[in-house]
């Protein structure tokens, strides 16, 4: 009691005494040392204003930005990677990739941003399998890792010691007795309830683990933001995964809290799973300090489709990077439409670029459909995203809650010709704050397949319109209010 008398009370004197003169150095580090949206900065300095210190602390937990310095290097490979990219630039600019490509007409342009931006090169001969049901897919990944041969690498944002990463741990370790090398990559904020001393058992038993931003001895997670919500699955470098489900009970429908859980994940055969092989191999370098690249194993392997022949290109973006790849590329796609527009998400917070290009699609003509969860699982970011979607039906467009579960499958469609789908939501966060990764599929029959599973949902769907949206209760009308004020920090 002497000690909270003595020390802790005279500090706290101090403080209030000087909150005015820390409030404006606070406020001077957000406004001129922060290079932000000045939507972002007003929402912070109002935060600071209302709630002195306590704001800043949140401040510094979530809203620090990080410097764009480029975290992931692909030392021992640059000539390679420029080679192909030069090439296929060249192609673009002579229109020899739309001959040789006639599924891209129209696109080229997105393709070469891809290139410029991201190096990432368009790839031709891919198989492409569509999985929305978490049974399907973890059933097929563990096929697919049974019979692995080489290496497996295994990168979630979210892994939960139960009964679903159980069976793929059984797997696994199985595959290690055979000698086939195991790494397991996963986000420290994502997997916060997964002890330190499982990870260290695992590895005990063989397998490679590496963690992405670890918390400040082991407790203290500084970095609520710059998450690595990437969900990567590489075998052998000729089978791949990406898209929306985590390892958890939730992604099978045994959460009683979501029920079903209605996602999206791509499984790729062909030259596309050398990008996804690339970024998982990036991360891995970052967070395990281990360069890979050096091993010729891991950049070799892929074998082409032989059924769909699929033009895909992988694109991946994070707040290291000058751009934001998959927002830009979201956006080119809306302007891009001249038909219809289909997008999914769990979180619907549009910056200004995206929510003027949903604008100009509707009061264009083009049919703009979106659908989102009917229920929150995080109730901020939910009503935020209602308050969006208001905005949108009236507007003009068709936007449905899906009603059979919860919905978490990630992207967009556009003219049932071209699709982006992957692990980033259509918010703020997944633009900017966090490490995402994403297929671009160029192929028309794929895209209506995607259409169809879309308009399938649809008959599980409640419509929202501006009846419905008008006659939401007060209750609703704060939360949503309050919810969109802070969207910038959502």
């Amino acid at each position: 009691m002497e000690i909270i008398t003595d020390y802790v009370i005279p500090v706290f004197q101090v403080l209030f005494r000087n909150l005015v003169f820390l409030n404006i150095v606070f406020a001077v580090i957000i406004v001129f040392f922060q290079r932000r949206e000045p939507k972002s900065v007003w929402t912070w300095l109002l935060l600071l204003y209302f709630i002195p210190i306590l704001g800043f602390v949140f401040y510094l937990l979530i809203g620090t930005d990080m410097h764009k310095r480029k975290m992931f290097k692909t030392k021992g490979i640059e000539d390679r990677l420029n080679d192909a990219i030069r090439q296929q630039e060249h192609q673009i600019r002579n229109r020899e990739l739309e001959r040789q490509v006639p599924e891209i007409t129209g696109y080229a342009d997105l393709v070469m941003y891809n290139l410029d931006t991201m190096g990432t090169v368009l790839s031709d001969d891919n198989d492409l399998q569509i999985l929305t049901d978490g049974n399907d897919k973890f059933e097929a990944l563990l096929e697919d890792i049974r019979n692995a041969k080489e290496f497996i690498h295994f990168q979630y944002y979210i892994i939960k010691n139960d009964v679903v990463f159980s069976r793929i741990l059984e797997a696994l370790l199985e595959k290690v007795r055979e000698g086939v090398e195991v790494r397991i990559l996963f986000d420290a904020m994502g997997c916060r309830f997964v002890s330190h001393r499982f990870w260290k058992e695992l590895e005990l038993k063989g397998i490679k683990i590496a963690e992405f931003f670890p918390a400040f001895l082991r407790k203290f997670h500084l970095r609520i933001n710059y998450r690595n919500h990437r969900k990567i699955v590489v075998i052998d470098n000729k089978t791949a995964y990406v898209g929306g489900f985590n390892v958890a009970k939730e992604y099978v429908g045994l959460d009683k809290k979501f029920g079903y859980w209605r996602d999206t994940h791509l499984r790729i055969m062909g030259s596309a799973v050398m990008g996804l092989s690339m970024r998982f191999l990036l991360d891995w370098n970052y967070a395990a300090r281990e360069n890979l690249f050096s091993d010729p194993r891991y950049l070799t392997g892929a074998v082409p489709g032989t059924k769909d022949q699929c033009e895909i290109q992988i694109i991946s973006s994070g707040p290291d990077a000058q751009e934001q790849t998959i927002r830009d590329n979201y956006v080119r796609l809306i302007h891009k439409a001249r038909k219809s527009i289909y997008i999914q998400t769990p979180y619907f917070i549009p910056d200004e670029a995206m929510l003027t290009a949903l604008y100009i699609a509707i009061r264009s003509g083009i049919e703009v459909h979106i659908m989102i969860p009917c229920k929150p699982d995080h109730p901020f970011v939910y009503w935020a995203t209602y308050s969006y979607i208001g905005d949108m039906v009236m507007a003009g467009a068709n936007c449905y809650t899906y009603n059979n579960g919860f919905l978490h499958a990630k992207g967009l469609i556009v003219d049932e010709k071209v699709f982006c789908y992957g692990t980033a939501n259509m918010d703020i966060r997944s633009f900017a704050l966090n490490f995402e990764v994403n297929a671009v599929v160029y192929d028309e029959k794929k895209a209506r397949e995607m259409t169809a599973i879309f308009k399938e949902d649809l008959k599980l769907c409640k419509k929202i319109t501006r009846d419905i949206y008008a006659g939401r209760n007060l209750t609703v009308r704060i939360k949503e209010q309050v919810s969109r004020l802070l969207s910038p920090l959502l």
